[in-house]
């Protein structure tokens, strides 16, 4: 069943409609609905390409945050072929907030990982809504120092609202465990690209983020705060969220024009929540062109230009 955001009511209203008339047509086959369902399906159309011309960057958040929208699991699922989970840090647990293994994309064999949200209670729960802890930051350092030494490239998901803020977890290393994880991200001397598919929440998006190349889904954020801690710290007032949104500029639009990301790929209106299979494709193909691109770059060249990437942002704003 459809879920859909506030914004969204002028098309719930028409395919609430539709639903009507489909469900009156199942209880009395005489009434004839097609011309009038498709009528309205195309008034439902119309209706939401014109309002996802027009999203707010608070209005993206949104869409970055639905809970139907394709998780890094899902990813798994529909682009890795051959995959191999592997879990634990070596040191203290199995964190389930990154998931990390091994397979092939397009047949080309690469190390995988990235955060999953998990899409019921119980696998949010499980997952600890994305939000990793020191071990998890752990275990991404472990899988990429495999992928270095075995000569994988690795490709990395965002979808976090950032690190887990819990007591426990600073008592391990929480921010130790994230300059660990960038900094391996840095030095690898094989490609890798991250691609923000949803939420890319401060330190615990960068961990996995620091990349040669980092694309993002058109209605993904990429922000170094959320935008209701933001507010609580601009404002003391977390309720001002969509002031503080609209002013970050936390969108893939505004991050490309600051060269934070290298390229967007694009969703359907509607979102990637309603054309999963399309941005699967769509990010089949980014991948495709980042292996083709950096295929035979050596480790001293891969290691220059992700130095040169970072360095050059933030140095030609005005």
């Amino acid at each position: 069943m459809q879920s859909y955001l506030d914004f969204e009511k002028p098309v719930a209203d028409l395919e609430g409609k539709i639903a009507e008339l489909k469900s009156l047509a199942q209880t009395d086959q005489a009434v004839s609905i097609d011309e009038e369902v498709n009528r309205l399906s195309a008034r439902a159309d119309e209706a939401l390409v014109d309002i996802y011309k027009k999203l707010t960057p608070w209005q993206r958040t949104q869409v970055a945050r639905h809970p139907q929208r394709p998780h890094f699991s899902d990813y798994i699922k529909r682009l890795v072929t051959e995959w191999q989970p592997l879990a634990g840090d070596r040191k203290f647990a199995e964190d389930a907030a990154i998931i990390a293994g091994v397979g092939r994309i397009n047949g080309v064999p690469v190390a995988v990982m990235g955060n999953e949200k998990g899409s019921t209670t119980e696998t949010r729960l499980k997952h600890n809504f994305g939000m990793a802890r020191p071990e998890g930051y752990r275990k991404a350092v472990r899988i990429m120092d495999m992928a270095d030494r075995f000569n994988l490239p690795v490709i990395s998901f965002v979808d976090t609202a950032g690190a887990y803020p819990g007591i426990g977890a600073e008592e391990r290393g929480q921010a130790e465990a994230i300059a660990r994880s960038t900094e391996k991200s840095l030095e690898l001397g094989v490609p890798n690209l991250s691609i923000i598919i949803g939420e890319g929440g401060s330190g615990g998006a960068i961990a996995l983020a620091t990349a040669n190349r980092v694309l993002m889904l058109e209605n993904a954020v990429y922000t170094v705060i959320s935008p209701e801690g933001g507010a609580s710290i601009l404002w003391r007032d977390a309720a001002k969220a969509q002031d503080a949104a609209n002013n970050m500029r936390i969108t893939a639009q505004d991050l490309l024009g600051f060269g934070v990301i290298d390229a967007i790929i694009p969703e359907p209106a509607g979102g990637a929540h309603r054309h999963a299979e399309e941005v699967m494709g769509s990010t089949r193909d980014a991948i495709a062109k980042f292996l083709k691109d950096f295929e035979g770059k050596g480790r001293l060249e891969l290691r220059e230009q992700r130095r040169e990437k970072f360095l050059a942002i933030g140095t030609h704003l005005s």
